[in-house]
Parts: structure tokens; C-alpha cells; sequence
């Protein structure tokens, strides 16, 4: 397999964004990396047999990045191996009627990954410290005590949401559930590129939409947003880890290692012992089975 260590992108400490590179050279090529990504998520299927098996954890994978970023194509190349029983991935769009008729982690909370389950979030909770203070006239739309205007929603207010997530992960966290979160870190000219291929691509028309290009204006606002939200919640129970994105089989390769690595680590997951009595009659079964 193709070497990486998984440490060199978890956030560990206050990082800026620009700093950061989108891309990341495994000094191989893109067939030889999709070749070993194929390796790694057939073993990542593997594991999950054993997690469904095993029954006591749950796994959360959440996925962020700005528009094109690859969450889409991420998701289908990395889990392609996964018993479907065995794994959700959730969509989150624009919130509902229903949705916000509740707070604004509820829709998160009864998406979690059941014990032995996975789970990907494609956008995730932290919309609601990202696209909405960006955007914070859409907070309006909650219907929350004590904010009758765009003025009450202050730094104080983001201030309480960043805790209250804290508290959600670390509430999940200690009951079960492991928590990765992985940020697609895209430069904005490889987002240009990607925009542009919609376009140019009459398959890939579909996937554009003119408010792409209005969001794309507010780029530097949204950096900003995702340096803030990343700084705030990378803790040792919900690890951010920033993936360099420019390269889309670079980046599933290295989001599915980090997965595999970490996970393997775990060595009180194992498939349940059969019990003494059916250990003890195999050979019975067997032949009542062939004499059929």
C-alpha cells in the first residue's frame, strides 16, 4: 500500500486555512493510486463485518467542503465495498417544515449510525455554523426565542452553538460512537475548473446551478467560517482532518487510509465467540445438514 501518515492531516492545533495545501503528491500514479484505494476499501468492507458483528460501535463520518469539492464521487469510490445493510449516507439539504419546527440538531440526531452501523453525513451539522453565518438572515427561519432580527444574531450567539455542538459530539462520542470529520480543502481555482467542466460537460450540466456562482463571491467569507468551526470542535473525541482536495483520487485515497488505519487500531473490535454449546455441536450440524 502507498504510505501515508494519517497524523500529518488531523488538527491538533489552531491551523489557518491558507496555509494549508490542496494538494498533496503520493508520488505515484492516478492509476496506481485508484489501484491501492480499490485495496484499501476492500478491506474497509472486511472491517465493517467485523464492526456489525461486534455491535457496540457506531461510526460517524462527516464530510464538508465548499461546492465541488468531491463529496459525492468521495462517498461512492471509498464505501463502494460496504454491505449496504451496514451503512447510511445522509444528504442534508435545506432544512424542512418539520425539520425546523425542532432545534437545529435534531435532524442530525436521529440520522446517527446505529451500533455496529456507519454513517456519512454529506454536509453536515456544521452547516449551521457555516452556510448560516454566512448567511445569517436564514437563522430567521428557526423561529428562536429571544432573536427577532439579523442584530441579535451576534458573536455570542455563534459562541453558544459552537458549544452546544462540542457538547453533541462529545454526548455521542462517550456513548458509542466514533467521530471522524473530514474537510475537503479545495483551492478556489480547482473549484473555477470544476465549475467550468459543468458547463462544458452536457452530462454534467445538471449538477450547476447559478447560485453556485453567487456563493463562489463569497469565498473568503466562507474560508473564514470553516477556519473558525474547525479551530473550535477539533477535539481528541471528533478530530478534524483537513484533506488536501485538488486531486480527487489523492484525496479518497487518503480519506480512506485514515479510516482504515485509525480503525484497526481498535483491538477490542472482534467478531463475537460463538458460545459453548454450538462450538461443542459443530460436527452435529454439519452432518445434520448433509444427511438432509
Amino acid at each position: 500500500m502507498i504510505k501515508i501518515n494519517h497524523e500529518d492531516f488531523r488538527v491538533s492545533q489552531p491551523i489557518e486555512l491558507s496555509k494549508i495545501p490542496t494538494i498533496y503528491d503520493l508520488n505515484e500514479s492516478e492509476k496506481k493510486v485508484e489501484k491501492e484505494l480499490e485495496k484499501v476499501r476492500e478491506k474497509l468492507g472486511e472491517f465493517q463485518d467485523t464492526i456489525y458483528a461486534h455491535d457496540k460501535y457506531a461510526i460517524l463520518i462527516c464530510l464538508q467542503g465548499m461546492d465541488t469539492a468531491g463529496k459525492d464521487s468521495l462517498i461512492r469510490e471509498v464505501f463502494k465495498d460496504f454491505n449496504t445493510r451496514g451503512i447510511v449516507v445522509h444528504s442534508f439539504k435545506v432544512p424542512t417544515e418539520l425539520e425546523l419546527g425542532h432545534d437545529y440538531l435534531w435532524r442530525h440526531y436521529i440520522a446517527l449510525p446505529q451500533r455496529g452501523r456507519f454513517s456519512v453525513f454529506n454536509r453536515t451539522h456544521y452547516e449551521n455554523v457555516l452556510v448560516t453565518r454566512v448567511h445569517p438572515e436564514y437563522i430567521m427561519g428557526e423561529n428562536l426565542p429571544n432573536v427577532n432580527s439579523v442584530e441579535d444574531i451576534d458573536d455570542a450567539f455563534w459562541e453558544k452553538r459552537f458549544e452546544q455542538i462540542r457538547n453533541f459530539e462529545k454526548h455521542i462520542a462517550e456513548n458509542g460512537t466514533l467521530i471522524y470529520k473530514f474537510y475537503l480543502h479545495l483551492s478556489k481555482d480547482e473549484q473555477k475548473n470544476r465549475l467550468l467542466r459543468r458547463l462544458e460537460k452536457k452530462e454534467k450540466n445538471w449538477k450547476f446551478s447559478s447560485g453556485d456562482l453567487k456563493e463562489r463571491k463569497l469565498w473568503d467569507t466562507y474560508q473564514s467560517c470553516y477556519q473558525d468551526a474547525i479551530n473550535k470542535t477539533s477535539l481528541p473525541n471528533a478530530p478534524w482532518y483537513i484533506i488536501p482536495a485538488d486531486d480527487k483520487p489523492t484525496a479518497r485515497y487518503i480519506v480512506a487510509r485514515t479510516l482504515y488505519d485509525t480503525l484497526i487500531k481498535l483491538d477490542d473490535i472482534r467478531e463475537p465467540e460463538l458460545d459453548e454449546e454450538t462450538k461443542s455441536n459443530i460436527e452435529l450440524y454439519k452432518q445434520q445438514l448433509e444427511n438432509e
